[in-house]
């Protein structure tokens, strides 16, 4: 087993190595003068199982850099090459809604797969069709687990699940199940006119004198969960904490969340924090064993079924 990392995320690779007890596959990523990527593994991976960790955030060179090192290693002659992608890039395209717009998580499929990858592992997916965008085998976990226990442990009293969307009821209403069968759910009813653009429209649910806990998969402007935190105070509730699994925080995010009501932010790491995103309200927890469990099971052709809860 070879397990190499890109440059988006190296810190993460390091602790699925630490945690495999596995060394860290050399090599060498850097940029000629015109910014064009240079890729080269430093090591004999002939006949080896490879797994190359990079999450595709601001997609474009990371997205590239994973494609080069793919090839590098098909061409290499690895046996297998697995691409463990964290966070999905473009996976917010995944269906023709509009004319003339394209599906750019079946396009990104196509490019993994001619590149030359074996198996995808991944986690949280945009959208769960999205597995099926790709003719090779795709491994979807989720970082539910490691958030569920965290608010587990915070034993918060008189708590309730909120989605923000419709579209995101089914993992809040697993989320909740996991939490209690008895802890309730409420659903934020919104209209989103244009992109990164949310009209607020009310609460369908009772969160007033409870704990909310705003469940999400992707954390981009956190525009829409300042709103629904301010929406939530309005209708009575009390605390109010929110977890996602990836932590994109572009633009003005960090300002929003400051500003909001939003007590805690709890974001996996399968995006790296810059230092001025590493706000007091935001705590990161690490998939780290997650991914290192599933590379193990994966080498070794057992079962990794038991993860996808």
């Amino acid at each position: 087993m070879k397990i190499f990392s890109g440059t988006a995320n190296p810190g993460l690779t390091k602790d699925i190595c630490r945690v495999l007890r596995q060394p860290m596959g050399d090599c060498t990523i850097c940029h000629f003068s015109d910014g064009e990527l240079r890729v080269k593994i430093n090591e004999n991976i002939r006949g080896a199982d490879v797994f190359m960790v990079q999450p595709t955030f601001s997609p474009g060179d990371n997205l590239m850099e994973l494609l080069i090192m793919i090839d590098a290693a098909k061409r290499a002659s690895a046996k297998r090459i697995t691409a463990v992608i964290p966070y999905f890039g473009y996976s917010r395209q995944e269906r023709k809604d509009q004319p003339r717009v394209p599906i750019t998580a079946k396009l990104v499929a196509n490019l993994i797969t001619i590149a030359g990858a074996n198996r995808v592992l991944t986690l949280d997916l945009h959208a769960e069709p999205i597995q099926g965008f790709f003719d090779i085998p795709v491994d979807h976990l989720y970082a539910s687990p490691v958030l569920i226990r965290h608010f587990i442990k915070r034993r918060l009293k008189d708590l309730v699940v909120v989605s923000p969307d419709t579209g995101g009821v089914p993992r809040a209403r697993a989320f909740a199940k996991r939490l209690g069968n008895d802890t309730p759910l409420a659903i934020i009813d919104k209209r989103r006119p244009g992109p990164n653009r949310v009209e607020i429209l009310n609460v369908v649910g009772d969160v007033a004198g409870k704990n909310c806990l705003i469940v999400d998969d992707i954390m981009d402007t956190a525009r829409t969960i300042s709103e629904v935190a301010v929406i939530l105070k309005k209708n009575g509730a009390r605390d109010i904490y929110a977890c996602a699994t990836h932590g994109v925080l572009s633009g003005s995010a960090i300002d929003s969340l400051e500003r909001s009501p939003i007590k805690e932010l709890v974001l996996s790491d399968t995006i790296p924090l810059t230092p001025e995103k590493k706000i007091s309200k935001i705590k990161v927890l690490s998939i780290a064993t997650l991914l290192a469990e599933a590379i193990r099971r994966i080498h070794q052709e057992k079962s990794v079924s038991s993860l996808f809860v």
